[in-house]
């Protein structure tokens, strides 16, 4: 997972509450990583700052996880089209077909960083350049 893992880490900004969503975010954007997901993660990722971006998806599942998450739907344009908040393991999020994406984040990072629907969302990839 080393560099890998850090070539794909994102920091999530929120431009309308002008407050960071996630510092270490991983993006899943190919077919195993969707799958894995979150799959048997400990209750330790889900740490102040972390959370992965599934690309694309318009819903998500709990189903295998330990640890409840909140979930930031996204479109394609980056604003935020849904949320649900404290998704309990072994559930199913809604649908959201306006969503192009889904942001999986540690329980509470919704209510903590005021996040809502409307609100507009950056991602700069981090790399050796900036």
């Amino acid at each position: 997972m080393g560099k890998n893992h850090r070539d794909r880490a994102v920091y999530v900004y929120n431009k309308t509450r002008e407050t960071f969503v996630a510092t270490e975010a991983t993006v899943a954007d190919s077919y195993l990583r969707r799958l894995v997901g979150l799959l048997g993660k400990t209750k330790r990722w889900a740490r102040h700052g972390c959370g992965l971006w599934i690309v694309p998806s318009r819903g998500v599942h709990t189903i295998g996880m330990m640890f409840p998450i909140d979930l930031i739907f996204l479109s394609k344009e980056k604003e935020v089209v849904h949320v649900e908040e404290f998704v309990r393991p072994f559930r199913i999020s809604s649908v959201s077909l306006k969503a192009a994406s889904v942001l999986e984040l540690p329980a509470h990072t919704i209510y903590r960083t005021g996040t809502s629907v409307g609100d507009r969302l950056e991602n700069p990839r981090r790399s050796a350049a900036n």
